[in-house]
């Protein structure tokens, strides 16, 4: 038997820096101490800073199923609840907090912060009509629009992307400039159908520019003969989300048959309010263009299949068998994801090593064993899928017997997990993937989450 105390000490040095050895450490503390409501509490905030938040706000609610009046308890469950956008749940915990700490300074501004968030949520469901919702695009008048004589950044040519504008906006990004308006405004996406013989496939980017840029200059440019696809989470988190999807959209325009979007659970605005991208566009254009790219991110297609033999989406597969690629086009995708469903699953599921499924350790959907995954592989006549939405050590990691490939594309994510990212190239007639390692590049000081919501900068009451 080993000695609690001593193995407490050693979970609190390894705390803050990895996260995964605090959750396996205060598990073994629970074997031993099943009743202790610190341990949950302290594990939920460790299962928080590695987005793990249907299991943080399990502890989180087991801490105070054992102790009703350990006040971090009902702070770690409102935090969580707020991760998953329960705002009405989170108040009234934040709420139990300031009562019972009326000078806690920090808990009353996320008080204040979420009750702002709940009241403006309820103001919308008041105002809403049974109208049809006019476009962003309606309200513009882009013509009209002038470029200063004094702006000296790149401009689009007679209102189309070239290779050349492409270059000088991704330089000016670089050099942490602001691209005029009419020319974002005028950077927009279609849908396209996917048909290739070799492609790259990146996963989350989430906001950092410059490694965006680093991929391109390892892998080379997007073009005709170097098509893209990249699998959702180009925005929030990182504090240069504007720059990246503003590029991407870009080549989008430019390589419209060769270069492809996917979205991804971030591309939704309960996440981009939480995250930093509504609070990133706000400060650098206007609440208006937060609008449009909204508009445009529920236009992205759930999930590209390669030569009828690959699956690509961002989350994964489903909570119920049966679902084929037919039921996938019929998908209703111009709207902000539901609760549950294949919509739901493609953007928010795991996979897990056992057979069947269980509860997601993120609240939403589910996790999903290699079982399910030879199901839906046989029955849709495909070979794998290819997912991202987690971080992985290596930037990518192969499952279920090769049946299931997470890639991701964010290295050292938010500055602090030390993580490589990596890219996947697809060739050939059985398109056998390539993996392709990197490590993070230097970026401006601005941290990120700089942009996120208050509520999300989480202390460590």
């Amino acid at each position: 038997a080993w000695d609690l105390s001593i193995n407490y000490i050693t979970i609190k040095q390894t705390y803050n820096k990895y996260y995964e050895n605090a959750i396996k450490y205060y598990s073994e503390a629970l074997e031993v101490n099943p009743t202790n409501a610190v341990y949950y509490s302290n594990r939920s905030l460790a299962y928080l800073r590695t987005e793990c938040y249907g299991y943080a706000l399990a502890d989180a609610t087991k801490a105070l199923e054992i102790d009703k009046n350990y006040i971090k308890g009902y702070y770690r469950r409102a935090t969580s609840n707020m991760a998953l956008g329960k705002f009405k749940a989170a108040l009234k915990d934040y709420e139990t907090v300031v009562r019972v700490r009326p000078n806690d300074k920090d808990a009353k501004m996320k008080y204040q912060e979420c009750n702002k968030i709940v009241k403006r949520k309820a103001f919308e469901r008041a105002i809403a009509s049974d109208e049809i919702k006019k476009s962003v695009v309606d309200s513009l008048d882009i013509e009209s629009m002038t470029i200063e004589d004094d702006y000296e950044g790149p401009q689009l040519e007679d209102g189309k992307v070239t290779l050349k504008f492409m270059k000088e906006m991704m330089d000016w990004f670089k050099d942490q400039k602001k691209l005029h308006r009419k020319c974002a405004y005028q950077v927009h996406i279609s849908e396209i159908v996917l048909m290739t013989e070799k492609i790259t496939i990146c996963g989350d980017t989430h906001g950092q520019y410059y490694d965006l840029l680093n991929i391109f200059q390892l892998n080379g440019l997007p073009s005709e003969t170097n098509p893209y696809l990249f699998n959702g989470d180009f925005v929030d988190r990182g504090s240069f989300s504007l720059e990246v999807i503003v590029t991407l959209f870009g080549f989008k325009l430019l390589y419209p048959d060769h270069f492809y979007l996917l979205r991804g659970n971030h591309e939704t605005d309960n996440m981009n309010q939480m995250y930093g991208f509504e609070g990133e566009i706000k400060a650098k254009y206007t609440a208006q263009m937060f609008q449009l790219f909204s508009e445009v991110f529920q236009w992205l297609p759930l999930a590209q299949c390669i030569n009828s033999k690959v699956l690509v989406m961002h989350g994964g597969l489903f909570s119920e068998d049966g679902v084929t690629l037919e039921d996938l086009r019929k998908i209703e995708r111009n709207r902000q994801p539901p609760d549950s469903g294949p919509m739901c699953d493609l953007l928010w599921s795991d996979p897990q090593p056992q057979n069947g499924r269980s509860v997601s350790k993120r609240g939403v959907s589910c996790q999903f064993g290699p079982d399910v995954t030879e199901r839906f592989l046989e029955q849709n006549k495909l070979d794998f899928v290819v997912r991202s939405h987690e971080v992985k050590a290596e930037g990518y990691e192969v499952t279920h017997s090769g049946k299931c490939i997470t890639v991701f594309s964010a290295p050292n994510y938010c500055d602090q997990m030390g993580n490589k990212g990596a890219y996947i190239h697809l060739r050939g007639s059985d398109l056998k993937p390539e993996f392709h390692q990197f490590t993070a590049v230097p970026h401006p000081n601005v941290k990120p989450m700089a942009y996120a919501n208050t509520l999300m900068q989480m202390g460590m009451m």
